[in-house]
């Protein structure tokens, strides 16, 4: 993570702010945020960090997590499509040749504030959902099937709730 310097006024005279990656500007030891930019991920020992999902098509399973998910995608120095997940704290990228995770086994849970909105965006992008919703439950999850088979869930935290699961 390079820091490029740029110039800055400060009180009418110029000072020297250093770029570091997700728009913040150190200066003087402190860090500055601007606004509308995602939060750098924190670096930190057992975080996960990175995901690598099967696909069957890289574009659509691309298009499909940032339309549903706005999931940021990004084409790498070798060519390859590689995503930032919603907050910009996951990282990674779709893999052809493996098969999906279909199967329970290792589930990834996406945080969402709306899983009924969710839902509905979900199956109409082409996915699938195969655990909906459940309204007595003590967490608001759902599975759902991507265009690539995957089953991966949505959770809603019951404090972000935008609105009540509809599903029983």
């Amino acid at each position: 993570m390079g820091l490029e310097p740029q110039k800055g006024l400060a009180l009418g005279r110029e000072i020297e702010l250093r770029t570091l990656a997700f728009g913040e500007h150190r200066r003087s030891g402190r860090i500055a945020r601007q606004k509308g930019v995602p939060t750098p991920p924190t670096l930190a020992n057992g975080k996960i960090f990175y995901l690598e999902i099967p696909s069957i098509d890289i574009a659509r399973s691309a298009e499909f997590y940032s339309k549903v998910f706005g999931w940021k995608t990004r084409r790498r120095g070798d060519g390859s499509i590689a995503f930032d997940d919603g907050v910009g704290q996951v990282s990674g990228t779709w893999v052809l040749g493996r098969p999906p995770q279909s199967a329970p086994g290792l589930l990834i849970y996406i945080m969402m504030d709306d899983a009924a909105a969710i839902s509905v965006a979900l199956v109409a992008s082409g996915g699938e959902i195969v655990q909906p919703m459940r309204k007595d439950s003590p967490e608001i999850i759902a599975r759902f099937r991507d265009l690539s088979g995957n089953v991966p869930g949505i959770y809603q935290e019951r404090s972000l709730a935008k609105s009540a699961p509809e599903s029983s």
